[in-house]
């Protein structure tokens, strides 16, 4: 049976909670030990961009695509919440298969960072034309992903569609 979305969403709270935790030691570490690394997203808006998707989006969809894949099974919340991630089939998925549906599911968070960085550039004045483009996509895919797993038979959302992938409930280990 496949999984809703309120326990999808309860498990991705129950994850979100870890991933807190990695964004608070980061923000401790980068206080206490290394002050430097805010030099990092200073300056040039490429290295910026490239410092915070290592530091932020790469540990955190390291551990979706680990945890949701053959090697891990679920992740914490998804345990807690008794469902899996598997393909059309049922098979639990390959690393390379969770990684294709981590980047899909994580692509709002990515493009309104992108996003972000510009805006932060742009220091109050003109904002261009294709920034609110992007951040048009950015609540036109949030809103896709959340109305098709509510509304599709299978409580797919549209990047388990495209990733040919589902979410279904599973006795609780």
């Amino acid at each position: 049976m496949n999984a809703g979305i309120v326990l999808r969403f309860k498990a991705f709270m129950i994850d979100y909670l870890f991933i807190l935790a990695y964004l608070i030691g980061l923000f401790l570490v980068n206080l206490l030990l290394f002050p430097s690394l805010k030099e990092l997203f200073n300056g040039s808006l490429i290295k910026a961009q490239f410092s915070g998707f290592l530091l932020v989006t790469l540990p955190v969809s390291l551990y979706f695509i680990i945890s949701d894949s053959v090697i891990g099974g679920q992740s914490f919340g998804k345990k807690k919440t008794g469902i899996r991630v598997v393909d059309d089939k049922g098979a639990a998925l390959s690393v390379l298969h969770g990684a294709f549906r981590t980047i899909l599911k994580f692509l709002p968070w990515e493009l309104s960072h992108y996003l972000v960085y510009r805006l932060i550039y742009t220091a109050g004045g003109e904002v261009p034309l294709n920034y609110y483009l992007i951040g048009g996509l950015v609540y036109a895919l949030m809103f896709a992903y959340i109305l098709t797993a509510i509304f599709t038979k299978k409580k797919r959302s549209l990047y388990d569609l495209v990733a040919k992938t589902q979410v279904i409930r599973v006795s609780s280990s």
